[in-house]
């Protein structure tokens, strides 16, 4: 689950990382006062005004129609008002968003951190996750940080340091020192990414999360550490643990498919092919994924229902599917293992006629339990729902109504 930056870090504060202060703000007024809070309790003259979507690449996307940038500078507490109507209600596209661009419904009105003292301000890059193939957590940083990133994972390789964590003994002291040595830091400095290195990771750790990025960490010109962005993403595997977490999600950010499918307690997750598909177990999803692609066809779902599927978990996940107007086709492959085939079948068949004036192809697969009687269920249906058992019949069937629906 993606949450905002301001959400982000407001859990970093409660771990003892230093950050960008600053409020949020969903009106210019709002913003204005934010302004003003931020110069009276944190001394900025200056403030930062960052939309808040679930996307990176802020600082260099633009608000469709206009130039305005997603992340911008207000001298005064009047100019952040200016600035906040310019975003709000805006659609943000950045490299992250696609040409679709997310909508700004909030802005942060942040304290200008780059003001000018003895050092020069240096911006790093770092981030935590697992590392599946060592079945390690692993620090992720680097000296080149800031809105190039991506172009120095891409071109410097080289520069992109890992340090792994093992889950017997978790971080230790000299890994923190070792970090901030060889982001070349010394002095206070030193001391300061130290102290931020370990409460970024027992933040990290505690909260069961599945990723945090900071970009940039900021040296700043009186050489303190702290994180000027926060991008986090939590396990919903381990929201159990964290109920309050819960509050921090934004389903205006999220796929409204994806949203509806959670309500059935689908897994399903929108992707761009013809085909869509209906499958119980993720393995056999996957499988049905790669056969749609070898009959010609693209997949435009991953869509599990789970071992207990029936006739209103059925609906619901033909009503998803159905509504992507780039599917042409539906493949559903069921192995009747802990749910009957027949039963699945006769969902089938009510859903099709709930639904009604269905006008794509369907392809119904059953293995299994009363796969055979599953099978005369949907040819007797007189409905256009096309039967197979064998896999590879499915994917001919796939293949051939494809190309039906191209030569129409």
């Amino acid at each position: 689950m993606n949450i905002h930056e301001y959400q982000a870090k407001e859990i970093l504060k409660k771990y003892g990382v230093a950050v960008q202060n600053g409020f949020v703000a969903e009106t210019p007024e709002e913003a204005r006062i934010a302004a003003e809070k931020v110069r009276d309790e944190f001394g900025s003259d200056w403030s930062v005004v960052k939309a808040q979507i679930h996307a990176g690449g802020r600082g260099k996307g633009s608000i469709i129609g206009s130039e305005q940038r997603g992340v911008q500078v207000a001298k005064s507490p009047e100019k952040a008002a200016e600035i906040a109507q310019n975003l709000l209600g805006g659609t943000l596209v950045t490299i992250q968003t696609g040409p679709a661009g997310k909508l700004v419904s909030k802005v942060l009105v942040a304290q200008d951190v780059f003001y000018p003292g003895e050092f020069e301000p240096k911006e790093y890059y770092m981030s935590v996750l697992l590392d599946r193939q060592t079945k390690q957590n692993v620090i992720i940083y680097t000296t080149e940080g800031g809105m190039d990133i991506e172009e120095v994972a891409e071109n410097h390789p080289e520069k992109i340091y890992k340090e792994w964590i093992h889950p017997a003994t978790g971080l230790q002291a000299f890994q923190a020192r070792k970090i901030a040595f060889k982001l070349g830091l010394e002095g206070k400095a030193f001391k300061e990414m130290v102290v931020f290195v370990s409460a970024l990771y027992r933040a990290y750790d505690d909260t069961d999360s599945a990723m945090f990025e900071i970009n940039p960490v900021l040296k700043t010109s009186d050489q303190k550490i702290i994180a000027v962005d926060a991008k986090v993403n939590l396990d919903d595997n381990a929201l159990f643990r964290h109920k309050d977490f819960l509050e921090l999600r934004d389903l205006a950010e999220e796929d409204p498919t994806e949203v509806e499918a959670g309500k059935y307690n689908l897994n399903y997750v929108k992707l761009d092919g013809n085909v869509g598909c209906m499958v119980n177990g993720a393995g056999l999803a996957m499988a049905t994924m790669d056969i749609i692609k070898l009959s010609g066809g693209e997949p435009a779902n991953f869509l599990d229902v789970g071992g207990t599927a029936n006739a209103e978990t059925v609906e619901a996940g033909f009503r998803i599917i159905m509504s992507d107007p780039n599917v042409k086709a539906i493949l559903i492959n069921i192995f009747g293992g802990i749910v009957r085939c027949d039963r699945v079948a006769n969902g089938v068949v009510d859903a099709y006629k709930k639904i009604g004036d269905v006008k794509i192809p369907i392809i119904v697969r059953l293995q299994g339990t009363n796969a055979e009687e599953a099978k005369r269920i949907i040819d007797e249906s007189g409905l256009k729902v096309y039967s197979a058992i064998v896999l590879k019949d499915a994917a001919d069937l796939v293949e051939k109504l494809l190309k039906e629906e191209a030569t129409a």
